[in-house]
């Protein structure tokens, strides 16, 4: 379905000349597309929705590396490639959503400590236009403007293997991270060797699969043992649904975790359980019922609660059941019926490499 809207709207996006004018747009985009949410299949929405942030994010990446030359700082000095993580990396971003990105840069010959300033600078400046287009910055600094995810394409290689050697807590997130990265902007042959990088290590250190496990299976579907919805039974939330954390993160997580073990490349839920399929790790019936139910997340996720915060969109995952409707409710207890039962599929699947 055309939305000729939407079309002009990213057209003016890819040439706007100042970060005010960026901003301005990013808002005409959320009102529009939060009008449409209802009206539109959730598949299409999000697809449509996404490919409006990258084109945002895009264009506050060139408008950074302007300012850096107009700084006197030239050009980027070797490629590189700006990383997204999380749900920017899966392309499941809601109207509201942060910041997680990352950068990888090829080998410099030489002035490396130059060329890491370079791109430490052109990363605060695409934080800080992200920022001023309503974008908060990741809580927990994955950040490109973090010297620690700004990296070359063999610094990243040490620091790769130094999370597999030592998986503590920290590290085995970092690592879940870094397989939801996606290459938004520059050169995507070093997101590539990077994700290599990242395979290679997983195949000759397989115990990480134990810790990957412990860390997937962490949060809880919201579904109570006598299949009942656990709301929220505190604060100003009370009464509201946890979509994000109770819902979409266990399918995201317990799905990205199969795809690993696989060498499955892609990185959005609804392609992975896709590559699944192809490849024989799951069947076609239970990927078409898996592919239902992350619908129902992907919906009812779009529908949480928004913010808008010292000029920053935000959105807490919590949605209020006053908004679900019977049928909703029912389509939601049945996916988190599924959603506990590929936890169980991926505890006896991953244990069972070690049997």
């Amino acid at each position: 379905m055309s939305d000729p809207v939407r079309l002009q709207l990213l057209k003016q996006i890819g040439s706007a000349d100042h970060v005010d004018r960026l901003r301005n747009l990013r808002d005409q985009v959320h009102e529009h597309m939060e009008a449409l949410l209802p009206t539109r299949p959730v598949e299409q929405f999000n697809e449509q929705l996404n490919e409006v942030h990258d084109a945002v994010i895009q264009r506050s990446i060139i408008l950074a590396e302007a300012e850096m030359a107009r700084r006197g700082n030239g050009s980027p000095p070797v490629p590189y490639a700006y990383v997204l993580f999380g749900s920017g990396g899966r392309q499941e971003q809601t109207l509201s959503s942060d910041q997680d990105s990352g950068v990888v840069y090829q080998d410099p010959v030489a002035d490396s400590t130059e060329v890491k300033n370079y791109f430490l600078n052109l990363s605060a400046l695409i934080v800080k236009n992200l920022q001023n287009v309503g974008y908060p910055p990741c809580e927990g600094n994955v950040l490109s403007s973090n010297s620690d995810w700004c990296l070359s394409i063999s610094e990243w290689g040490v620091k790769l293997g130094a999370w597999f050697e030592e998986p503590a807590w920290e590290a085995v997130r970092y690592l879940l991270i870094i397989a939801d990265g996606r290459c938004i902007y520059g050169d995507y042959k070093l997101v590539e060797q990077l994700k290599e990088l990242f395979f290679i290590d997983m195949l000759n250190h397989q115990i990480i699969l134990q810790r990957m496990l412990d860390n997937t299976l962490r949060h809880k579907v919201l579904l109570g043992f006598f299949g009942q919805l656990l709301k929220e039974q505190y604060g100003e939330e009370a009464g509201s649904l946890d979509i994000k954390y109770g819902a979409y993160i266990p399918m995201v997580n317990s799905i990205r975790l199969l795809s690993i073990q696989e060498g499955i490349r892609e990185t959005s839920t609804l392609e992975r359980i896709r590559m699944l399929v192809k490849a024989g790790k799951m069947s076609s019936a239970d990927g078409a019922i898996y592919d239902q139910a992350f619908r129902i997340f992907l919906r009812l996720r779009l529908m949480t609660t928004e913010k808008n915060a010292d000029g920053l969109y935000a959105n807490n995952g919590k949605l209020s059941s006053h908004k679900l409707t019977k049928e909703m409710t029912d389509e939601l207890k049945s996916g988190l019926r599924l959603g506990k039962r590929l936890q169980r599929t991926v505890f006896k699947q991953t244990m069972g490499r070690f049997t």
